[in-house]
């Protein structure tokens, strides 16, 4: 087997494997039909169209020659710490861990925890930047999701609203 570019070879790889982890947990769901869609239907269609789409780029990086090989360079671990310590920060923030008693922080506190976190991936990093990209998110998601879909969650920090 000749492949053509490492980088599409790995990117489709990646494409069918997440595609087919997203159709085999929609399994466990209901599925319905097309007129009558149940919580599976969706994530199935999804992960059957994500893993065809990594089918492709898969036999495309076999066959198709590219100009200068793309190779696959070195892992970039500074910024895939960062972005998966956010993400998993956020979710702490929203939710609290019960385990060590830690109380949820709410949505405004963990956008700006995710916000800030996830900048620090960047080189160019500056905190006043940062700050007011927090807070146009923040800002943005109270609007959106709080006062137009009017979602109950914790906003703020239980010991701030009482």
């Amino acid at each position: 087997m000749n492949i053509k570019s490492q980088k599409d070879f790995v990117s489709g790889l990646m494409f069918m494997g997440v595609g087919l982890a997203f159709a085999l947990g929609a399994t466990k769901y209901s599925l319905g039909t097309g007129a009558r869609m149940g919580p599976g239907y969706f994530p199935l269609m999804l992960g059957v169209m994500l893993a065809v789409l990594g089918a492709v780029i898969t036999f495309n990086a076999l066959v198709v020659k590219r100009e200068g090989g793309d190779k696959i360079g070195e892992w970039a671990f500074k910024p895939l710490v960062f972005i998966i310590a956010a993400n998993l920060l956020f979710g702490v923030c929203l939710g609290g861990l019960p385990s060590i008693k830690l109380p949820a922080m709410g949505m405004i506190f963990g956008i700006y925890v995710l916000t800030f976190v996830a900048s620090m991936a960047s080189a160019g990093w500056k905190f006043k930047t940062t700050f007011i990209l927090a807070t146009s998110l923040a800002v943005i998601s109270y609007v959106a999701f709080v006062k137009l879909l009017k979602l109950q969650f914790p906003v703020w920090p239980a010991f701030i609203t009482g």
